[in-house]
């Protein structure tokens, strides 16, 4: 282990599943996957009501005994050891968590989608600026170490000029009988959880058009997307199926992303269907296979080129049971940033959040769904249920 290396200590907020899977990465070797100059360290964990959850959490990850268990989100982010907090709540609880982390001067990792709203997004981030704390949507895929060779590519002028991306991200969760097998609380179906399948799977076919368009684009050429959006709602009121066409006219550019609970994107499970992502250029296209926020394997066509194919490989600890799902390049991300003094990572910026906040926003409004005042709102109440909940 270098001397050199930069030790984050972080704090876990909630103890569900994708909290369980972000700590294991955290807890694998960062060699692995080639990295030497900084490492992780999880110190507290903090759970809604109970500290034996945190505590069996803890036990799950096979996690330092060090490790305090707090039964609640107050508690963690008042732990003086804590550097970051990484919120893994539910969308709806995003805002009020992160305010939470924030005014107790903790710099924060909050899961994708940053928020319900865009106002609660811009809040968050002028909170962050005006403290001089570090924040970061965690959204992995930008952080894969394929996502930065395909930019590259497109960067390079591999395809030409990109005119058109398409991707989808859906699940078929219909039962035998046709209906979706949700229960009206399940976090999916739930408007008071701000469920729905754009918030949830919807971000990651967006992540692809903006990470091969927007982001791409230099400071003073980005545009905002113009927005055509149709919506499906479940009887909850939640969109079950959601279709968005986004233009950039200036660039002659557009994107489309699909997204739905009632067809899957890869119906056998074994990626048999054809890309999930499709970067189509001038001079070619780039063709992203498996599944949009976790790809297998891409591919480059030129005309009159012979396809090359690529590999997407995600490094496994084998002395943590073959630990390693990809979340540790975006914990990296955040490790170097602390380190060199960044309030905010380049690869996901917090302008280019508020904008994908913008978008998902309109498309919501255009599909005729509305979420509780409750979980919209962007006035921070540290008293607040939501500060007391998780998953």
């Amino acid at each position: 282990m270098s001397d050199t290396q930069y030790v984050a200590k972080w704090g876990i907020m909630a103890t569900g599943g994708i909290a369980e899977t972000f700590a294991k990465d955290l807890l694998t070797n960062p060699a692995i996957r080639g990295v030497t100059d900084v490492r992780h360290e999880i110190v507290a964990v903090g759970a809604s009501r109970s500290s034996d959850k945190a505590t069996d959490f803890i036990k799950r990850i096979k996690g330092p005994a060090s490790a305090k268990c707090y039964g609640s989100y107050a508690e963690l982010v008042n732990d003086p050891n804590v550097d970051i907090v990484y919120v893994a709540t539910p969308h709806s609880h995003h805002f009020q968590n992160t305010m939470l982390a924030l005014e107790a001067g903790k710099h924060v990792l909050c899961e994708k989608s940053f928020t319900v709203t865009a106002s609660q997004t811009k809040k968050l981030v002028e909170t962050a600026r005006l403290k001089g704390l570090f924040l970061m949507e965690a959204v992995w895929t930008r952080f894969f170490p394929s996502s930065i060779e395909i930019r590259d590519l497109i960067s390079s002028g591999a395809i030409g000029n990109i005119h058109r991306v398409t991707g989808d991200f859906s699940f078929n969760i219909n039962d035998e009988t046709g209906n979706l097998a949700l229960d009206d609380s399940h976090r999916l179906a739930s408007s008071e959880l701000a469920g729905g399948a754009l918030l949830d799977l919807g971000i990651y076919p967006i992540t692809w058009v903006f990470q091969t368009l927007y982001h791409l684009w230099s400071d003073g050429d980005k545009e905002k997307p113009r927005v055509i959006a149709a919506i499906n709602q479940h009887h909850t009121g939640v969109d079950e199926m959601t279709s968005i066409i986004l233009q950039f006219p200036l660039h002659k550019a557009m994107g489309i992303a699909l997204t739905t609970f009632r067809v899957a994107t890869d119906p056998d499970g074994k990626g048999t269907s054809g890309p999930v992502v499709r970067i189509q250029g001038s001079l070619g296209e780039i063709q992203v296979f498996g599944c949009a926020p976790k790809p297998s394997k891409y591919n480059l066509l030129k005309k009159g080129n012979e396809p090359k194919e690529f590999e997407c490989v995600y490094p496994k600890d084998a002395e943590r049971d073959n630990w390693g799902h990809g979340m540790y390049w975006e914990a990296d991300e955040c490790v170097r940033c602390l380190r060199d003094g960044k309030l905010e990572s380049q690869t996901m910026s917090l302008e280019e959040s508020i904008v994908i906040m913008e978008t998902m926003e309109e498309v919501l409004k255009q599909g005729g769904v509305e979420y509780p005042e409750a979980i919209k709102t962007d006035v921070y109440d540290p008293k607040s249920s939501l500060n007391a909940g998780g998953r």
